[in-house]
């Protein structure tokens, strides 16, 4: 299936969830191997569930909100939990809504679903008591650094498309702008990377990565 409007494509991966191949950058928004199990591997496995175990108030920033998996995972995880959330996304070319409304994400919670790319960026609102999303057209170079979060999910497109997202620049405002203890994840492993995260201040680990990725990268700040 193909967007007429735009050069992006679906793709049924692995596990049966939707990624989009932007054509422009020949690279894909999620992993062929499953989209939505890398995810959770990812973000919610290795950073959201550790942080719930240190805090039940927090905030999180995601570079690079694009499809709203990450968020979607993130709001259903904390669904029936008395968490206080206050989650930050950050897109600098939103998806068109046919194209959000084509992915076959959260079937078992659609609604919340299309709630989150329904409401209006550039504002916070209130998903469910206390817990708290903003979309934010911006680039990360652009964002105010004195903001401080207790998790990243950075879900950019990869070094090798993106070059520019992954320098030791940005790595530190994003590191500067964590509370102590906060946590970093990404899918990326490249050393460059984490040596760069390491030397912005983080202790930095490889873990197992999703199906078809050997590893990922955690940092913790101190």
């Amino acid at each position: 299936m193909k967007n007429s409007k735009s050069p992006i494509q679906f793709i049924t991966t692995k596990d049966g969830s939707h990624t989009l191949w932007n054509e422009d950058l020949d690279e894909t928004y999620h992993s062929r191997h499953g989209a939505e199990q890398e995810s959770l591997h990812v973000f919610i496995e290795m950073g959201l569930v550790p942080m719930l175990e240190k805090k039940n108030e927090i905030s999180i920033f995601e570079m690079g909100f694009g499809t709203g998996l990450n968020a979607w995972l993130t709001f259903h995880h904390l669904q029936n939990s008395h968490v206080k959330l206050r989650y930050t996304g950050i897109e600098a070319f939103p998806l068109e809504n046919e194209i959000i409304e084509g992915l076959n994400y959260a079937q078992q919670d659609r609604e919340l679903f299309q709630k989150l790319h329904s409401v209006p960026w550039e504002q916070f609102n209130e998903i469910r008591s206390g817990q708290w999303l903003s979309k934010r057209k911006v680039k990360i170079e652009d964002m105010d650094e004195s903001q401080r979060f207790d998790l990243i999910y950075y879900d950019a497109f990869g070094p090798n498309t993106q070059p520019d997202l992954w320098n030791a620049s940005v790595l530190s405002k994003c590191v500067r702008m964590m509370n102590p203890g906060a946590i970093f994840v990404t899918y990326c492993s490249k050393g460059q990377v984490r040596r760069d995260l390491r030397d912005a201040g983080l202790e930095m680990e490889k873990l197992p990565g999703p199906p078809g990725k050997r590893e990922m990268l955690r940092g913790i700040k101190p």
